[in-house]
């Protein structure tokens, strides 16, 4: 982390040149990544924070569009094509290499996949690959402590390198959103021989990505890594695109704080922030409009509710009575203010043909009333419970706003806390919490990837909730033929999700950011995922 003495620096004890005009200059863009990435590797880490990283350093078979969420760009695969039933893709890898000289192979993908596929590694997205066929099986059957079970050979599973440049994946069935699953940075490979070397296939050790270990397919390379202080990347020469790079570097400053991140933006020490204080977009808005940015963004803010620790927030009437005592409007006009929607539903408005419905309102009476019902009036006897929220100003902000709304409309007194990204991280995945602060960014643009998480056993459930019919929709919804057929069922899902309730939503997020003059073609995404060979700098006299 940035100390205030840096700051101090940065804004006038050194040159008369700011950080970032120097640094515009010598082509190195330097960002607000919000916080300390928790791993580098694609086939554990989960977090925006992560990915914001990740994807500068390794390429998949398809690429992200520099500004439509929704088109097919070539990544690693130059083109594709599908059989007649559209359940076999053939995808034709280009000449490339990796940063260490070796060539990417469809090999390389592979054991990639099967990588994540192994559940010693534990992949909280292995869910991903189970679109393609057997792969369920195949990970259920290492996963089984059933001795009469016997493991599926990897053969079994629809994923075939044909030669060294050809990748064919057999899906369970048509899937015309496959390729935008690609994008997705579970789907990246990596470099085999990096990981054998430091590890093995299934080691979470983390020496793989390390500086000095790490190696690249994407167009950048791992150059320094301070932990708390600065991540770099720098140019890859060996990337296959590597003349259409404009960027030399990027510097990712994992900066948790926004009015640390403000203050650092305004001294000139960043191009782009993660985040901005809630009490400056007004002022920004008025009067540096150029410098601030409102982006939309498809995802979802909302609670994380553990239903397996306290007897209280296991009851559905009490989930409801929190859902319903939340004036959502307050929250984005009030203290928001960057053109945040109130969440009535948890599947963002956005996606084509999928149509998001009210499934509550902000309802105060039936809430005290549903309270009293399940045995606390008022608040009477109700347990002490907490709400973590992982370190930023703005989550701490909407906790003690939503903690006064309880307190004051069922009488229920609630703590708050907070914790480190890392840690944050760890206490969800291990039930280690009462109500969690979460928010959930479409890793495509399609309803499936905000409702399949919710599933039994998911690696990215995270509330011990559970729901059998929930399960079978999610489980059959890709195999229905039709995409409206398909949306149908997403949409039975979302409503058992809604009437349950072990999640909480509160807002459709928007993106609101400070950019520099300098920073060009940061296109709004409603993704916010960024292929950085498209990304330059240029000095704008400021």
């Amino acid at each position: 982390m940035l100390t205030s003495g840096c700051l101090l620096a940065l804004a006038g004890c050194g040159p008369k040149q700011t950080d970032v005009q120097k640094a515009t200059e010598r082509g190195i863009l330097l960002l607000g990544n919000g916080a300390e990435p928790q791993t580098l590797d694609p086939h554990v880490a989960t977090g925006v924070p992560e990915n914001h990283i990740i994807t500068t350093l390794l390429e998949g078979l398809i690429a992200y569009h520099p500004y439509d969420d929704t088109a097919i760009e070539p990544g690693m695969a130059e083109s594709f094509e599908t059989n007649a039933t559209g359940d076999v893709y053939t995808f034709h890898l280009r000449d490339a290499q990796w940063s260490n000289g070796d060539p990417v192979t469809a090999q390389d993908f592979v054991y990639s996949y099967q990588r994540m596929l192994d559940p010693k590694l534990a992949a909280q997205y292995v869910t991903m690959l189970f679109v393609v066929k057997n792969a369920q099986a195949y990970y259920e059957s290492l996963s089984s402590e059933d001795p009469n079970v016997k493991p599926l050979a990897w053969d079994e599973v629809g994923i075939k390198a044909l030669d060294d440049k050809t990748l064919e994946i057999t899906l369970i069935a048509p899937m015309p959103y496959f390729p935008l699953m690609l994008k997705h940075y579970s789907w990246f490979p990596v470099n085999p021989r990096a990981i054998e070397e430091n590890g093995g296939m299934t080691s979470r050790n983390g020496r793989w990505f390390q500086v000095g270990n790490h190696v690249s397919n994407g167009p950048f390379r791992l150059k320094n890594w301070t932990t708390n202080q600065v991540l770099e990347v720098e140019k890859n020469p060996l990337y296959w695109d590597a003349d259409k790079v404009r960027l030399n570097g990027i510097r990712f400053f994992p900066i948790e704080s926004s009015d640390t991140e403000e203050r650092l933006f305004e001294a000139g020490g960043l191009h782009k922030t993660y985040e901005i204080p809630l009490s400056k977009i007004d002022e920004y808005k008025a009067q540096k409009p150029n410098r601030i940015r409102l982006d939309p963004y498809l995802g979802s803010y909302f609670y994380r509710i553990n239903v397996s620790r306290n007897d209280a927030l296991a009851d559905p009437r009490v989930r409801r009575a929190l859902t319903l005592s939340i004036d959502r409007e307050t929250i984005t006009k009030n203290v928001l203010r960057g053109g945040q929607i109130p969440a009535y539903y948890f599947v963002p408005q956005g996606i084509s043909g999928y149509e998001s419905q009210d499934y509550f309102k902000y309802d105060p009476a039936e809430a005290k009333r549903l309270l009293a019902e399940a045995g606390y009036p008022d608040g009477k006897g109700f347990p002490n419970f907490e709400i973590l929220y992982n370190t930023l100003e703005q989550h701490k902000i909407i906790a003690e706003t939503i903690q006064q709304m309880w307190k004051s409309t069922l009488g229920i007194d609630v703590g708050i806390y907070n914790q480190e990204w890392k840690v944050y991280l760890d206490a969800q995945s291990n039930l280690d919490y009462d109500i969690s602060r979460a928010g959930w960014i479409g890793d495509y643009v399609d309803p499936y990837t905000f409702l399949e998480m919710f599933t039994t056993g998911n690696g990215n459930n995270d509330t011990g909730w559970s729901n059998a019919r929930y399960d079978e929709l999610i489980a059959t919804a890709p195999l229905a033929g039709t995409t409206e057929k398909r949306y149908a069922m997403l949409q039975e899902a979302e409503s058992i999700l809604m009437e349950e309730l072990p999640i909480i939503p509160i807002y459709i997020y928007t993106r609101p950011f400070l950019i520099h003059p300098d920073l060009k073609n940061w296109n709004p995404k409603l993704l916010d995922n960024r292929n950085m060979k498209y990304i330059w700098l240029e000095d704008s006299g400021e």
